[in-house]
């Protein structure tokens, strides 16, 4: 009895340790954040061929930014002063791998009055990103035409840009949306025009550098999986490039990854700026952006500009 139970015992044991490998040694997906906007949609192809490699999580602002805080998180794709604002609030948890959207916003309007930036004396603007670039970047714009952004104009802000598509088709008027959401309210409401490209406004301010809108950032622990972070930045930069070279393949990933209709996309990803710079370029775009950012509100990136290490340069 004694003979017959190691014999049997003994190929069981060799079949367990070789017909699947230990938690130990089980690779970890990359858990990946990002949010239902342009800022994930060169991300699109990325998601879509992650298999088992990375887990995304696409979900609005408000739930990203707990998620990223709590260390549910790896990699994250977000607002460029949320990444600096999260690196203050974070003791330096989270640093910046590389830029991936420029400028995104435009002024929209239905009534055929906005031909310059002065002619937004006197208006109401309904816009989404408060607190975040989008508003920081129109208030520097609107100073440098000579208006007040608080007396002059009214800024009225939403939660989410279809809030503003919403009002648009019911009532007209005049708004900042990024894309891919101009062109949904294109669509929607009679009579809307792209009347003023924030982008090119922001190119005519002296000294203010590139616009950047978003950033793809990781928890400094999570840069200790070397091979992953590496894979991960190969994957996202690939994904970039496809989703820019093939707008109508990428449209319906778009439409998956629930951030805007295929028909939508298709059109607005030209208009996306949707780009990929990283290491030394990376930071010296970034920091100059963000010294912009700092000189004129220093609460936009979270009361004081990153240290050296908020940006990976490997």
């Amino acid at each position: 009895m004694h003979k017959r139970f190691v014999f049997i015992l003994i190929p069981l044991l060799f079949l367990c340790s070789c017909g699947s490998p230990s938690p130990s040694e089980a690779k970890a997906p990359v858990r990946v954040g990002a949010l239902k906007g342009a800022t994930t949609i060169g991300m699109v192809k990325y998601i879509e061929d992650a298999a088992e490699s990375a887990a995304f999580s696409v979900v609005t602002a408000d739930e990203i930014v707990p998620m990223i805080v709590k260390g549910e998180l790896d990699m994250a794709a977000i607002p460029v002063n949320l990444a600096a604002t999260l690196y203050q609030k974070t003791g330096g948890a989270v640093r910046v791998l590389a830029i991936n959207t420029l400028g995104l916003t435009y002024i929209v309007e239905t009534g055929g009055e906005i031909q310059t930036v002065e002619d937004l004396r006197g208006k109401t603007v309904f816009a989404t990103g408060k607190s975040n670039t989008p508003e920081y970047t129109l208030r520097r714009i609107l100073r440098e035409y000579g208006l007040d952004p608080e007396t002059d104009l009214t800024l009225e802000f939403k939660n989410e840009p279809a809030e503003v598509v919403a009002h648009l088709k019911l009532n007209g008027g005049v708004a900042m949306l990024p894309q891919p959401f101009v062109t949904t309210a294109g669509d929607t409401v009679p009579g809307l025009r792209e009347a003023i490209d924030l982008t090119e406004e922001w190119g005519k301010l002296d000294g203010a550098g590139t616009l950047v809108i978003g950033v793809l950032i990781a928890r400094t622990e999570f840069l200790e999986r070397e091979a992953d972070v590496g894979a991960a930045l190969d994957a996202c930069r690939a994904s970039v490039g496809w989703v820019t070279d093939n707008p109508a393949e990428a449209a319906p990933l778009v439409e998956k990854a629930g951030i805007a209709p295929a028909s939508v996309a298709e059109r607005a990803i030209p208009k996306c700026h949707l780009t990929f710079i990283e290491g030394a370029e990376m930071r010296e775009t970034l920091s100059a952006f963000l010294k912009v950012m700092f000189d004129d509100a220093p609460e936009s990136v979270g009361g004081a500009l990153p240290g050296d290490d908020f940006y990976y340069v490997p």
